[in-house]
């Protein structure tokens, strides 16, 4: 049988978006039309269409606007997770702010989804090798998993020396990192995990990336996406630089039938149950620059 792969979505507006932040900072968010709840009951259904249970990254600050949409994923059987309170970068944040936002965002997401919260995502995956110290500070607010280093290099993030598969950073073994998906290729790690990359890339490239990563490596994927990359009539932010612009609509159009295909090729779960054994094993770090 096919290796069960990791779907998770990352809840978060399209205003909230780490490339929009020069032009919209978090004092403006309240001006903006929110459809994140619309486009999350999308996203329900689709799963409930074909099946599938997933890891919702959820922000603290959606929680508090839309409690509803957090019971509502719960009671759908999907796993709650973290995304932070306010979606800012980890790199850009002192220690103190981090832990701050952190126990605020978990408690936040617990009280509202009745569950306990256990995984956490950083905005812009910007846990790297000049923060590691994150990853103990989420260790101590009680989160046993992350999803956040992501072995590329990119011109936002990035740890490209990191581990590609799940490993238990020596600074910190008593929390599980799950980085976002790659494949090697001349030497350099390439994305195959979704966001802009599968909705840049033609679907039958990812197919072939994730069927490596199951097939020739043995491991299973880590995919995500965003609410708002399902909604083609989502406001222009025309104040934006022209990457930025082209980086966050690229294909916005074509995702939901490239996302249909793909939850048809593969199969999928949640990170808790697709990584129980990881997350059960006792705590050994694995040898890494981390």
């Amino acid at each position: 049988m096919s290796l069960r792969n990791v779907m998770s979505v990352d809840v978060e507006d399209y205003f909230q978006v780490a490339a929009f932040a020069r032009c919209i900072p978090t004092s403006d968010w309240e001006r903006w039309p929110r459809r994140v709840e619309a486009n999350v009951e999308r996203i329900l259904a689709l799963f409930d269409e074909y099946g599938i249970k997933a890891t919702f990254f959820t922000l603290g600050w959606i929680a508090e606007r839309h409690p509803q949409l957090v019971r509502r994923i719960v009671e759908a059987g999907h796993e709650l997770a973290s995304h932070g309170y306010g979606h800012q970068r980890v790199s850009e944040m002192s220690r103190q702010a981090f832990r701050q936002d952190i126990i605020r965002a978990k408690g936040l997401l617990e009280d509202i989804g009745g569950v306990a919260v256990r995984g956490y995502r950083a905005p812009s995956f910007s846990i790297g090798r000049d923060n590691l110290w994150a990853l103990d500070e989420l260790a101590r607010a009680g989160h046993h998993y992350s999803s956040s280093i992501y072995p590329i290099a990119h011109d936002h993030y990035g740890m490209p020396e990191a581990p590609r598969f799940p490993y238990r950073p020596v600074s910190c073994p008593q929390l599980l990192e799950l980085p976002p998906s790659t494949v090697q290729l001349a030497g350099r790690n390439w994305p195959a995990s979704g966001g802009g990359f599968f909705r840049l890339l033609p679907y039958a490239l990812s197919r072939r990336m994730i069927e490596r990563i199951n097939r020739r490596e043995g491991q299973p994927c880590m995919f995500y996406f965003h609410p708002w990359e399902l909604d083609p009539e989502q406001p222009r932010v025309s104040a934006a630089g022209w990457k930025s612009r082209f980086r966050h609509y690229v294909n916005l159009g074509r995702m939901e039938a490239k996302l249909r295909r793909l939850l048809t090729d593969f199969r999928w779960g949640r990170v808790d149950e697709v990584h129980a054994s990881a997350l059960a094993t006792p705590q050994t770090a694995t040898p890494c620059h981390c």
